[in-house]
């Protein structure tokens, strides 16, 4: 079932007498349980982007739907839908969390009861019990982040808006919201997730969406995305140095060693070749050219420049 779909989003400011246009051609959709990153360079649409699917800037051109409902007609989209910006800006430092979190509730229309049992529920969730009467300001930022989800959460919306979660935090509380952040996409939640960390993107993103210029140049899975920007090579790591009769059987293949215990081979018919004069050898590790996020990001978005 789709949660968001976005389609043909454009947007143009005025600045300086000129017009600039912030989302040239942005379509975007995310279904139940996914997680699409949503990735781009500064200044490439992303934030325009966003404030368009929120209902927050109102499109020059396209639509946006919410559980097939128009956030900029329907005051009822608004309630389907949770969002954590990036820095201190989702909740009230000199609240609990407990009262951060039953005062959020009962703001989305839920009432006292069901916001303080709601409350108890996402304390408990998220590890938080033992911290519900501290003043917010005095919690570990790992541990204000992990409210900010929290309070989002209250009226349990299918859509989840994750802006920068896991910036500024150290190990531990990264793997504390990377752990949450997939709880809450098991219980059937899709999250919009948009980081320059593109590792996190890449560990946690089931789809990838890149913008660049105000236009979506790829959207694919994570999977599928990486495996096109992979090469084909491998390089072979033996434990003891490789001899000098293996060495020039190499040569004959056409073969060079990159240091005296490793070697780079083009491709999976000479793996087998190369395998075949190193025996028996112990090998340490086989390592595929494999990319990352991170490669595919910039390849694009440099292309695209270019």
């Amino acid at each position: 079932m789709l949660i968001l779909e976005a389609r043909n989003l454009k947007k143009s400011y005025r600045e300086k007498g000129q017009e600039v246009k912030a989302v040239q051609d942005v379509s975007l959709k995310l279904a139940r349980g996914e997680i699409l990153a949503f990735l781009g360079p500064n200044g490439a649409g992303k934030t325009t982007s966003i404030k368009m699917i929120a209902g927050l800037v109102r499109p020059d051109a396209g639509w946006v739907r919410i559980c097939d409902r128009d956030p900029h007609r329907h005051v009822q989209a608004f309630k389907l839908l949770g969002a954590v910006l990036e820095g201190n800006r989702n909740v009230y430092w000199r609240y609990t969390p407990e009262e951060n979190l039953e005062y959020f509730g009962i703001l989305r229309g839920m009432s006292q009861k069901a916001a303080r049992n709601r409350a108890t529920e996402l304390l408990e969730q998220f590890n938080l019990t033992h911290m519900r009467k501290t003043l917010v300001q005095s919690l570990s930022r790992g541990m204000q982040q992990k409210l900010a989800i929290a309070v989002s959460l209250m009226h349990r919306p299918p859509l989840l808006l994750l802006d920068e979660p896991t910036l500024g935090l150290d190990v531990e509380a990264t793997e504390d919201v990377k752990r949450l952040i997939r709880d809450i996409v098991r219980q059937d939640c899709a999250i919009l997730l948009t980081t320059h960390q593109l590792a996190i993107a890449e560990e946690l993103s089931d789809r990838v969406a890149i913008i660049n210029k105000g236009e979506i140049v790829t959207e694919e899975t994570t999977d599928e995305l990486i495996r096109q920007f992979s090469g084909s090579a491998y390089v072979i790591e033996t434990e003891p140095a490789i001899d000098a009769a293996r060495v020039r059987k190499l040569h004959l293949l056409g073969l060079d060693l990159q240091t005296a215990r490793s070697i780079h081979v083009a491709d999976a018919h000479t793996l087998y070749q190369v395998l075949e004069i190193l025996k028996p050898l112990p090998i340490l590790q086989i390592h595929k050219d494999q990319a990352n996020l991170t490669d595919v990001f910039l390849k694009l978005v440099r292309d695209q420049h270019d």
